[in-house]
């Protein structure tokens, strides 16, 4: 029987793992990388290529169909620069240049579009990184829904973070979790969320984390063995990728994950974990136990005041490649990776 494309192939879940792994992946691993090369085999948005005279040079892509493309706290520029700097970053790179390039359908406002690239613009001024070149299409009316924006960044490091969480190590998140999930979930449900939209005060947390990686990276480095922001699946996908990828258990504590109000309530009211909605200014770390405390203090004093120790990585005897979330109570459950179409089009 003929199969296509679902809706949930693009969600960031279990879905969209096994087209990967069965379709996209081996497709494109028929070319071997050169000796040291670090890209498709770990599954990420970015590549490291080494440098002849030491360190690497770190490149992200990413593609955004955010809808709506105005949000709280946002807009789709914003998060197209803040989302591929913070790639990058997550790799140990330090961000300097990128490329953009904008699809619009034809009869999208120019006004719109100019905020648009002008928030983008100020974004990557804010962070000392330069667009370099770029395209631009217009697409007919009716095959295009709005506006799509690919960039792409490119960066250098010094020590590369790949990503391999080793038992001991202490799982780390920089702030609460799901607020731009909650936020694009709201605005998606239209009439039927219109009250809680119109008295919340809710923001997507799109940023660039470069305030909190690079001085962490060059303090703590050797020490970080996996870091992520937990976007499309939330912070669920994250740990259980690096779970499946190190043949690992992942044992999460409930009560120390932080999230807003606010976002538990949305959630629990459309029976949604909010541990799987997306976050846009999140930083989540696998961090060995030695310095975590250390670790949480100082993402502290750089602002991310809600920093917490959410759990720790596990040798697996049984359980290998899963997430178990003790609750509340102190019952074990397993975090499954999310599966469906939770919120299409979150980023």
């Amino acid at each position: 029987m003929k199969e296509f494309v679902k809706l949930s192939h693009g969600s960031g879940g279990v879905e969209m793992m096994e087209l990967l792994e069965k379709l996209i992946v081996p497709i494109f691993s028929r070319s071997k990388p050169p000796e040291g090369f670090v890209g498709l085999e770990y599954m990420d948005d970015g590549v490291a290529i080494p440098l002849p005279g030491g360190g690497y040079l770190v490149v992200s892509t990413d593609s955004y169909t955010v809808k709506p493309y105005f949000f709280p706290g946002g807009n789709i520029g914003v998060l197209a620069a803040a989302g591929s700097i913070n790639d990058v970053l997550m790799m140990g790179g330090k961000p300097v240049a990128a490329l953009d390039s904008i699809v619009v359908e034809e009869g999208f406002p120019l006004d719109d579009l100019k905020v648009i690239v002008d928030s983008m613009s100020e974004v990557f001024s804010s962070e000392g990184v330069i667009v370099m070149g770029g395209d631009f299409k217009v697409m007919p009316k009716g095959s295009l829904d709005g506006i799509i924006i690919n960039t792409v960044v490119v960066g250098f490091a010094e020590r590369l973070i790949v990503d391999a969480p080793k038992p001991g190590d202490k799982i780390v998140v920089s702030g609460p979790v799901g607020d731009h999930g909650a936020v694009i979930l709201l605005y998606q449900l239209g009439a039927e969320a219109e009250e809680e939209r119109r008295r919340s005060r809710l923001k997507s947390d799109v940023r660039p984390l470069s305030k909190l990686m690079l001085p962490l990276v060059e303090r703590y480095g050797r020490y970080i063995h996996a870091a992520s922001d937990p976007t499309r699946g939330g912070l669920a996908m994250v740990l259980n990728e690096w779970a499946r990828k190190s043949g690992s258990v992942i044992v999460v504590e409930e009560d120390n994950v932080p999230i807003r109000s606010e976002v538990e309530r949305y959630a629990g009211i459309l029976g949604i974990d909010p541990l799987y909605l997306a976050s846009e200014g999140v930083a989540v770390l696998s961090v060995d136990p030695s310095v975590a405390e250390s670790v949480v203090e100082y993402v502290r004093s750089l602002g991310f005041t809600e920093a917490s120790i959410v759990g720790e990585v596990r040798k697996a005897e049984k359980y290998r490649g899963y997430v178990l979330l003790r609750s509340s109570v102190g019952g074990l459950r397993i975090l499954e990776p999310p599966r469906g179409e939770l919120v299409p089009r979150i980023c």
